[in-house]
């Protein structure tokens, strides 16, 4: 997303009117959620500076900032102490979508809980296989992971402070029958190109 996001971090993009995490904002605090924590690192004071406490969309907003990115995994263990011992939604903060946040839901035996994507032009091998409810990283037709997931933090069991990615950890809770699934054929883009961008802002100007 260069120059864009050499001076602005990709979360407060505008798209439609309003920055990229608004958007997700919004639809959070729409589907019941009263407390969202953020984990940033690029530019994370402007994000900071512009959501401040949360008190205009009614929402408590903390932050867990990342002096080096620490990729997902590492990003997500770093804050768990602000995540409580619950399950917990994690979104990606460089997507769009329109999905209903609220009927998202983790069984009490499962680590984690996955939302997929039909795969996208950009990302046409897929990543993971869906079986009725079930994710596995086996052979099959893959579909794409959004970057929307719930997860149990016994996910991280074992987990050390640093960066590291979240996919082996999927993978290996896969291997004990323990993630599950769906698919979500609404309305998400990955916005990680001008093009892309561009496309959203199109497609939301229809809607």
């Amino acid at each position: 997303m260069r120059p864009l996001t050499d001076m602005l971090p990709k979360p407060l993009i505008p798209v439609a009117g309003k920055p990229l995490i608004v958007h997700h904002i919004e639809r959070l605090v729409g589907a019941g959620f009263s407390q969202i924590v953020i984990n940033h690192a690029h530019l994370g004071e402007m994000i900071e500076a512009c959501l401040t406490d949360g008190s205009h969309w009614c929402v408590d907003i903390r932050y867990s900032p990342e002096e080096k990115a620490l990729e997902t995994g590492g990003g997500i263990f770093r804050a768990l102490p602000l995540l409580g011992e619950s399950p917990f939604l994690a979104v990606n903060g460089d997507i769009w979508c329109d999905l209903d946040f609220y009927r998202l839901k983790l069984a009490h035996d499962k680590l984690a809980h996955l939302v997929l994507v039909p795969n996208p032009a950009h990302h046409p091998q897929g990543d993971f296989v869906l079986q009725g409810d079930s994710v596995s990283d086996g052979d099959g037709e893959k579909l794409t992971f959004s970057g929307i997931g719930i997860y149990h933090p016994r996910l991280f069991k074992g987990c050390h402070a640093g960066a590291f990615p979240l996919a082996p950890l999927l993978r290996a809770a896969m291997a004990e029958g323990l993630v599950t699934g769906e698919c979500y054929s609404g309305h998400w883009v990955d916005v990680g190109t001008p093009e892309r961008l561009r496309h959203l802002e199109i497609q939301l100007g229809g809607i």
